[in-house]
């Protein structure tokens, strides 16, 4: 069993930025990651992904050169760096785990969630 926990949510103005962390509790933690996001009203969609060990990702369009995704191995941390924030932005974001290490950005490739992290961006 893999529990996920993220951290670094918050409120910022447009175009501030933020960190968000997701730790992976297991011991031998190999699997291709993403973070996903969910505003009310509408569905969970993929911001996000990673492989295993990292050598690939991916992004949805509209944070394509704002948003970047990387991960610490030896800590077993993913993380997502957001720039440059847009009050679109605002939703609760989820880190999640598949159990293959090949890069995907579909939400029923994921086997492991966290709680989420709320972002909220003010204009």
């Amino acid at each position: 069993q893999v529990q996920l926990v993220e951290s670094g949510g918050g409120s910022v103005q447009a175009g501030g930025s933020l960190r968000l962390s997701c730790a992976a509790s297991s011991p031998h933690f190999s699997y291709a990651m993403g973070w996903f996001r969910q505003a009310p009203g509408k569905e969970r969609e993929s911001v996000a992904a990673i492989s295993w060990p990292g050598r690939k990702t991916q992004y949805v369009g509209p944070v394509k050169g704002r948003f970047t995704i990387s991960r610490d191995n030896e800590k077993n941390i993913l993380y997502l760096q957001m720039n440059n924030l847009r009050p679109e932005d605002t939703a609760v974001y989820y880190c999640a785990a598949r159990t293959y290490q090949t890069v995907s950005n579909r939400r029923e490739d994921y086997t492991y969630w966290g709680q989420g992290t709320q972002v909220t961006v003010s204009s």
